[in-house]
């Protein structure tokens, strides 16, 4: 049977990977973005339906809630990257505060946010899974503090929805070629670094992380809850 997949960001990178992915089985995909044309280019591309949403707006929420099916079988939070791109420096302490806030609310309260909106409608046999990064354990600022704090709200999360049958998890990505995260501030002797950091020596891919993110919402991780899954290359190893 197909199921209902909702795929926050779904616009670009890996969103977009996970989307194409899911719709790839059949399934009935929902992505989600704040920019429309490249929600547009996505939803031709895969056959996803596409819906304009800033998820850290409660009011933008209720009206997606609005438009999504009264099943969700799967929620994937990938919306968020790393503000501080978009801001650029903090010159005084407010401007500090609206930067710091911005990326907790970008990759965390958007996250929890979209998961209170639309708990109601979750599945049994569902899953719910966060994107998050490796930044939550080698550090970045603000935008590892959200990604950390991602992952540890992820383990509430689990013991909440775990009687319910619904899986809640987290995918933690490393250095991610052929994405926007970086926007175009990411130099060469930078890239050369990241892949260096890696034991596979080479840049992680969409790909990857479709995998890592099908795994968890496929049958065969139905005992997987409260985990962070790191796909990294190496580049950040533990036990």
């Amino acid at each position: 049977m197909a199921r209902n997949i909702l795929v926050t960001g779904g616009g670009t990178g890996i969103g977009l990977a996970v989307a194409r992915h899911f719709a790839a089985l059949g399934d009935a995909v929902t992505i989600t973005g704040r920019r429309a044309e490249p929600l547009a280019v996505a939803a031709e591309e895969t056959g996803a339906r596409a819906l304009v949403c800033d998820h850290t707006d409660p009011e933008a929420l209720t009206r997606l809630v609005a438009e999504l099916p009264e099943r969700i079988d799967v929620l994937v939070n990938n919306a968020g990257g790393n503000t501080d791109f978009d801001h650029g420096g903090a010159d005084d302490l407010a401007a500090f505060a609206r930067a710091f806030r911005a990326n907790l609310d970008a990759n965390l309260v958007g996250a929890a946010l979209t998961t209170r909106a639309v708990e109601d409608r979750l599945a049994a046999g569902g899953a719910v899974i966060g994107i998050g990064s490796i930044a939550a354990d080698t550090g970045s600022g603000s935008y590892g503090a959200a990604k950390a704090g991602l992952a540890a709200w992820n383990v509430g999360l689990a013991d909440a929805l775990g009687p319910r049958d619904i899986t809640a998890n987290v995918v933690s990505p490393g250095y991610i070629a052929d994405t926007e995260f970086f926007r175009d501030n990411l130099t060469d002797e930078r890239r050369g670094r990241l892949v260096a950091a890696t034991s596979v020596r080479r840049a992680g891919s969409p790909a990857d992380i479709v995998g890592a993110v099908a795994f968890l919402a496929s049958p065969a991780a139905r005992h997987v809850t409260g985990q962070v899954l790191n796909v990294n290359g190496g580049a950040y190893k533990s036990r």
